[in-house]
């Protein structure tokens, strides 16, 4: 996949149960008791009720009951801790009260298993590990022209949003969140986040853009993981990623995105407008680990952040919960959602292949990662008027002329340090740079690049430094479908990716450089040309779903069994997005030192979902989590610019990149289309207790995990998973005839709905009723029948669509696969 993707690649990883006896790490407690979220009064002292435990209102976290009970809870953890183990032999990591009532704390294996047996206690879980996982993007969406001027334009755009971000941190003095050029920021009255101070600066890291920056990273230097010089121990960004992610949800309009004295455009976030709160819990070495990530959210959400954007996500299914909907992250973000924020996740970059969502509940939005209209191509001239294309964002050599072409293994200072890898023009010191100077220097794209610590940058530094015209990387042996992505470089330079095209350039360097019978070079006779890569072609076929994007369908449990959900949700940019940079981060090699990077993921296609979400929140501020996602998911797209069905890129017999016709599988609901999602006409809502339901009716679940996690009895009458009021529908197991039901809300005039639907010839479709007519506010309710006619082995695909008389269409994915029994 490229060593870039595999930098970005977003997981959360269990750490392998230690046998070393005695040796202390981190636990994740819960606890019986109602956390902060679902608090309903009665505890003794707090009688009043600090929650309707039914409602998906935002609570007061600043209420005297609600501050006073989270104090009792943990008061209560204390006490736990205090009686089981001597003062000095554990030492408590955080205590979560808001989101989910327990703790997690740094013991032994034996003091974890008298914790389990304690009364109260519901579980005790060894912690993970986790990893995370423009720019052009806003005129490719149509924000400028179709979206920002609705809401007053781009100077408004997002305003008073609150975007929380989980993540590596931000760099706060980069242009994209500065506030110099902008019209200031009022307080947000609503927001009760806080703002640590640099230790280096002594002066704190926001500005009236950046409202909110914290760490958390006591579970990683319990663990004996963080490194403070390293890692830093503040909100600021030590990896890229972080700033990354925050500049293409919310960064400033218009920033110019300027590397190696070129201009590649200017940079604007989706929302440019809206504030960000910092909640880092990622860092550089070791990622990071769950018992921080879930402090972050629990604080993020305490806080009074609208929209979170988590780039991190599972790596497997947990096998040690019954169903992946409940495991401790999921649950976590479910009363996040019972909050009223909405979650936008990244699906994961396993692709191309199915089953490789790291993304699954219903309550979040999972987002699959498009590449756009924007490409980078380049060119090589050979002497013998071969042109060879490859990728090279980068300035031409000069006009009709050509350069003399010299190989790295030909100019070595001496053949001794061969056991350095020369060829792959990492380190200048060796190479003979009177031979190299005026010419272009040819390198080999090794492993190294992939796995190890090469980088394209470091082959651009090395030919400047020997006075080299420009440099060549020729792609000999790296695993076929490696990805290959265009990097900025300051001097002429190309990467030929295409090991044929490599073979055909060394050929003709070998055909063209005589050699004495040692194997010296004579004289170097290979010449060539560099092309202008800087300037990116437009291509109409676009959005396409990115080869690395993770494909379902969804899982419900660790055994892989499909589940009646689907996933992902949409479909955003995330292929070679230019945002903001850590000029300190370490997570690219090609980006070290630079402000801005072009980086691709499902990461970069999340914050494009959670900065659209904020712009429908501005203008629907009261409208649920699920009623933003509908939103999003119902206006979306399945057909490119050039009005074809969506491609997906997929790997072909012979592990080349092919183009396949995609599927809900590949793109969920469709790509994001941002100015229909601003006025759905209808929306499919769905709270807290519809989620319950959902996961009660799951096959397989143990309904005492569901008391566990909720503090009641299960609520079946949903009846089947796929009843679940979602704006797609899943069958994974179709026998006979079965019927869902679904409920929409008129949020526009009244109009009257068409409702048709069409299917793949093997099942048959019909919905009832044909046409409703909804006032504002109404809802109505229609049924859709599927009835196997044949059984195929796969799934079938269709969609029903309520095309409205005043112009709205609302489409719902469907996904079945028929069974005879």
């Amino acid at each position: 996949m490229g060593k870039m993707e595999i930098g970005i690649i977003i997981a959360i990883m269990l750490l392998g149960f230690s046998t070393h006896n005695g040796k202390a790490e981190i636990y994740m407690v819960m606890i019986e008791g109602e956390p902060v979220i679902s608090y309903k009064g009665g505890v003794i002292g707090f009688e009043a009720t600090a929650v309707d435990s039914d409602s998906d209102e935002k609570i007061d976290v600043t209420s005297e009951a609600v501050t006073s009970y989270a104090h009792h809870l943990e008061k209560r953890h204390d006490m736990l801790l205090g009686m089981l183990f001597d003062r000095g032999t554990y030492k408590k990591v955080y205590s979560y009260r808001h989101l989910i009532n327990g703790f997690a704390v740094h013991i032994t294996p034996e003091q974890a298993e008298i914790l389990r047996q304690a009364p109260g206690v519901k579980s005790v879980e060894r912690d993970w590990k986790v990893r995370r996982l423009t720019t052009h993007t806003p005129q490719f969406l149509g924000l400028p022209t179709g979206v920002w001027p609705t809401g007053g334009g781009f100077d408004r755009a997002g305003e008073d949003i609150i975007l929380g971000f989980v993540d590596s941190g931000i760099h706060p003095n980069h242009p994209s969140f500065s506030t110099h050029n902008s019209e200031p920021y009022g307080p947000v009255p609503k927001y009760r986040g806080k703002c640590e101070v640099n230790p280096d600066t002594k002066r704190d890291f926001c500005n009236g853009k950046i409202i909110g920056a914290q760490h958390f990273a006591e579970a990683a230097k319990a663990a004996g993981a963080f490194n403070p010089s390293i890692d830093f121990d503040s909100p600021l960004d030590g990896d890229g990623h972080g700033s990354h992610i925050a500049a293409i949800a919310a960064g400033n309009n218009g920033i110019p995105v300027r590397m190696h004295g070129f201009e590649f455009g200017r940079a604007s976030g989706m929302a440019p407008r809206a504030r960000i709160a910092v909640y880092k819990a990622l860092y550089r070495l070791f990622g990071g680990f769950v018992a921080d990530v879930v402090a972050a959210i629990d604080q993020a959400v305490h806080d009074g952040v609208d929209i979170l954007n988590l780039s991190v996500g599972p790596n497997s299914p947990p096998a040690t919960t019954k169903t992946t909907f409940l495991n401790p992250f999921d649950a976590t973000l479910l009363s996040a959602v019972k909050a009223g924020v909405f979650v936008a996740q990244a699906a994961g970059n396993g692709g191309p292949f199915p089953k490789t969502l790291l993304s699954y509940s219903p309550w979040i939005a999972s987002v699959a990662a498009a590449v756009d209209d924007r490409r980078y191509k380049n060119h090589l001239t050979l002497g013998n008027g071969k042109i060879l294309a490859g990728l090279g964002l980068s300035p031409a050599t000069l006009a009709n002329r050509t350069y003399t072409m010299v190989a790295a293994n030909d100019v070595l200072l001496d053949s001794s340090v061969v056991k350095y890898s020369p060829s792959d023009c990492q380190r200048p010191e060796v190479l003979n740079k009177n031979l190299v100077e005026g010419n272009i220097l040819l390198c080999g794209y090794s492993f190294n690049f992939v796995i190890g610590t090469a980088s394209i940058k470091k082959v651009s530094e090395t030919a400047r430094s020997l006075g080299a015209i420009g440099f060549v990387l020729a792609v000999e042996n790296v695993s076929p479908g490696t990805k290959f992505d265009p990097v900025p470089v300051g001097i002429p330079g190309i990467l030929i990716a295409d090991v044929s095209k490599s073979m055909e350039l060394i050929d003709y360097y070998n055909v063209s450089t005589p050699r004495d019978w040692t194997g010296r070079v004579k004289s170097f006779k290979a010449v060539g040309s560099i092309g202008d890569g800087l300037n990116p072609i437009l291509h109409k076929s676009a959005p396409q779903v990115a080869l690395f994007s993770s494909r379902g369908p969804n899982i419900r449990d660790y055994s892989f069994e499909d589940a009646d959900i689907l996933k992902p949700d949409i479909l955003a940019p995330g292929s070679l997005i230019w945002a903001a940079w850590a000029p300190n981060g370490t997570d690219e090699a090609n980006y070290v030192g630079e402000e801005f990077a072009m980086v691709s993921g499902t990461s970069m296609a999340a914050p494009h979902i959670a900065g659209i979400a904020a712009l429908v929140k501005q203008k629907h501020p009261h409208w649920s989590p699920a009623a933003i996602k509908s939103a999003l998911m119902t206006t979306s797209t399945t057909i490119d610019r050039a009005e074809r069905p969506l491609q997906a890129q997929q790997y072909s017999g012979s592990e080349t990149m092919t183009f396949v016709q995609a599927t809900p599988f590949d793109y969920g609901s469709g790509h994001v289309n941002p100015r229909a999602a601003l006025d759905p006409g209808l929306v499919f809502d769905a709270g807290y207790e519809d989620y319950l339901g959902f996961v009660c009716t799951v096959p397989g679940v143990d309904a005492n995990e569901i008391r566990k996690f909720s503090h009641s009895p299960c609520n079946y009458t949903l009846g089947r998973p796929s009843n679940l009021n979602s704006p797609s529908i899943a069958i994974s197991h179709l026998v006979g005839t079965q019927t869902v039901t679904r409920t929409v809300t008129n949020v526009a005039e009244e109009e009257t709905y068409v409702i048709t639907a069409r299917m793949a010839p093997e099942i048959a479709i019909e919905t009832n009723p044909p046409a409703m007519t909804l006032r504002p506010g109404a809802s109505g309710k229609f049924t859709v029948t599927l009835t196997v006619r044949s059984v195929t082995g796969s799934y079938s695909f269709g969609e029903v669509l309520l095309k409205g008389s005043r112009r709205h269409k609302v489409r719902v994915p469907v996904v079945a696969m028929g069974y005879n029994r």
